[in-house]
């Protein structure tokens, strides 16, 4: 039970952010620092250890020269001289290793043998050596160089020198300090800038995470006040997007919802009436019974037409009706649904006037026969006796657009936007008989094969344009 706590506030995104950020910079700076550390580190021990070859080559010069006149007294004050000082020994042997002269007397009696000291082994072998050892007989760390001395093809010696680092490992710690003090300073600076691009990062996503919740919980249409260029603010703008469409969904469900239910239930209610009216004795008069079986009848068929429109309705918003793709004729599925209402035209004394082009385009002609149909008996419907519905067509670009035109009461501003809403009722003038889900399944027939429908009015007559895209020509 210890540990839960701290998991869940691993859990935290802002947490793991803090701690990514806090890692990456101390790995970052500590790289860094090391780097500088061993290069300075790696720099002054070669520059010193140039120095010292330098040095030592020089001494070397002088002292053959010296050791050719066997002049070992003036030997013995080059060696006191320039190892005089306390950090630079410098000792002067013969060809076989025995010490000769040193600027350190009372601390070499104490060595025996002096092939082990490192440096010399590879010095009688006539090879110059140099490194870094322990001082002899002492624990500092000291810079050594050793080599043979020769002159004219004979061995005179072998010069041995070092030089102590005490000096340089003190300022080398001063160093390796200040560069702890600074990377201490800097992980505490990045700690606390971290920290804010931490919560700048993981405040916007906990706020997109809790708008989540609270749309998943049914509290749709509300906004994220989140104003960001990057991708969080477009994933917030879209979460907007999504919440609002969510909401207008809700709304058109809860609309269509009440819609369904009235319109199911006139019909019901009017064949419960009227069965009801016949138990009750209404079927004894033959003229009544007559009349309340055809209003049953028809309310049936009423009912009949009303579930197959909510089938259509659904299946095409669903994207679960299959659509044929087949070469289609336009005039030809024009003249077939000319003639399906053309009944009904001779019954209101009216005429149609198609001047539709023969080209061709893809798609399923019995669906765009549906489409086709529901506009001209939207038309028909809102037409007044005597008159005329237009049918033209033209090409547009690589569209043909097809225009139905009525010469109703036309449709006022306010009902215009929401003629292809499910069930809407506007103007009382456009309302007819049917389900009032026509001009909705149409449009969804003409949007599932890639085209659009509008609609206009100028006041005389309404206009509705289809444009759908024409088949490519072949090579």
């Amino acid at each position: 039970m210890d540990w839960l706590p701290i998991r869940i506030r691993w859990n935290s995104i802002y947490q793991k952010l803090l701690v990514t950020y806090v890692a990456l910079t101390v790995l970052g700076t500590s790289i860094l620092a090391g780097y500088i550390i061993l290069s300075f580190y790696g720099y002054f021990m070669s520059m010193r250890q140039a120095d010292l070859d330098a040095w030592s080559t020089a001494l070397s010069e002088s002292i053959a020269d010296e050791l050719e006149e066997n002049n070992f007294k003036r030997v013995e004050v080059i060696v006191q001289r320039y190892g005089a000082r306390q950090s630079v020994t410098l000792r002067l042997f013969t060809p076989e290793g025995r010490l000769l002269v040193t600027s350190s007397p009372q601390l070499d009696r104490q060595v025996a043998d002096w092939k082990t000291v490192p440096g010399m082994k590879e010095a009688l072998q006539n090879k110059p050596a140099q490194g870094v050892a322990k001082g002899i007989l002492s624990n500092d760390d000291r810079l050594y160089t050793a080599r043979p001395i020769s002159r004219n093809g004979r061995r005179l010696g072998i010069l041995r020198m070092s030089i102590t680092l005490e000096q340089f490992q003190r300022q080398f710690r001063i160093v390796i300090f200040t560069l702890l003090g600074a990377l201490v300073v800097t992980v505490v600076l990045c700690a606390f800038i971290s920290e804010r691009l931490a919560r700048n990062m993981a405040n916007p996503i906990k706020a997109m995470r809790n708008f989540a919740i609270d749309v998943g919980g049914g509290h749709l249409g509300d906004k994220l006040n989140i104003h960001r260029r990057d991708e969080l603010g477009q994933l917030a703008t879209e979460l907007n997007r999504m919440s609002k469409r969510l909401a207008s969904l809700d709304q058109e469900r809860r609309a269509f919802l009440a819609n369904v239910s009235h319109e199911l239930r006139t019909p019901v209610s009017n064949v419960y009436v009227t069965l009801d009216a016949l138990a009750s004795g209404a079927d004894e008069e033959p003229e009544l019974r007559s009349r309340f079986i055809q209003t049953a009848q028809d309310e049936t068929m009423r009912l009949s037409r009303l579930i197959k429109d909510l089938l259509d309705l659904g299946r095409l918003e669903a994207g679960v009706t299959t659509l044929e793709q087949q070469p289609i004729r336009v005039r030809d599925l024009m003249n077939r649904a000319v003639r399906a209402i053309e009944s009904r035209m001779h019954s209101k004394n009216m005429t149609i006037v198609a001047d539709v082009p023969d080209l061709e385009i893809e798609g399923d002609p019995e669906r765009l026969l549906q489409a086709f149909l529901n506009i001209l008996d939207n038309a028909l419907k809102h037409s007044v006796q005597d008159s005329t519905v237009f049918i033209s067509g033209q090409v547009e670009g690589n569209q043909i657009t097809l225009k139905i035109q009525d010469q109703g009461l036309g449709i006022s501003d306010r009902d215009l936007p929401h003629i292809f809403e499910q069930f809407y009722t506007g103007d009382r003038s456009r309302q007819g008989s049917g389900t009032g889900l026509g001009l909705a399944i149409a449009r969804r027939i003409v949007e599932a094969h890639g085209g659009k429908i509008t609609a206009s009015s100028t006041g005389k007559g309404a206009t509705f344009t289809i444009s759908l895209l024409l088949n490519a020509p072949s090579c």
